[in-house]
């Protein structure tokens, strides 16, 4: 990590606070001296779930995202909860949002969705041992989706629609075209 580079803050101003995100406007000091201001959201954090069926199809949902006004397919996700785990938080949104539970889940990766202004950590979990809820939890009162399950081949193609278009979904069929080729 270069320290040289490193931005210190002078003052914090929060804006807004909210359900999902805070805002707040940071005065910080330059590494040349001089000043800026960096608008910055604040989120707890998140996780995303690939799973993948007996059949080998992949498991989605349909969901419509108000900041794009659309539709997107893409992997089972949520947020995380004030002190949840994220193999916690992984779990509930993948029997929440698709019907189905693991005993396993495996950790492929954490990266940061959008590091130029928000803090979200997003993690990414895999899991091939799928089975059926027996009592299927209910979506948050303001959440609607509609489950898929997809081939691989099928996926791509709606990638190349721009149906999946955020970066959770297609690093995940990115990872699945590796694990697959092996």
């Amino acid at each position: 990590m270069t320290k040289k580079l490193e931005e210190k803050t002078i003052q914090t101003t929060n804006i807004f606070n909210g359900k999902v995100v805070n805002l707040q406007v940071d005065e910080v000091t330059l590494p040349n001296g001089k000043t800026s201001k960096r608008e910055i959201i604040k989120h707890p954090g998140a996780v995303a779930i690939i799973a993948l069926t007996e059949e080998n199809k992949i498991v989605f949902v349909e969901q419509y995202r108000k900041p794009l006004e659309k539709s997107l397919v893409e992997i089972p996700a949520g947020k995380l909860e004030e002190g949840e785990k994220p193999e916690v938080t992984a779990l509930r949104e993948l029997e929440e949002e698709t019907g189905y539970t693991t005993d396993q889940l495996e950790l492929v990766t954490s990266f940061y969705s959008s590091p130029g202004f928000a803090d979200e950590l997003l993690y990414i979990y895999f899991t091939d041992k799928l089975k059926p809820v027996e009592e299927a939890k209910s979506l948050d009162e303001d959440e609607f989706v509609e489950l898929m399950e997809l081939t691989l081949e099928e996926a791509e193609a709606l990638m190349a629609e721009q149906k999946i278009h955020d970066a959770k979904t297609v690093y995940a069929l990115m990872y699945l075209k590796q694990l697959l080729k092996k």
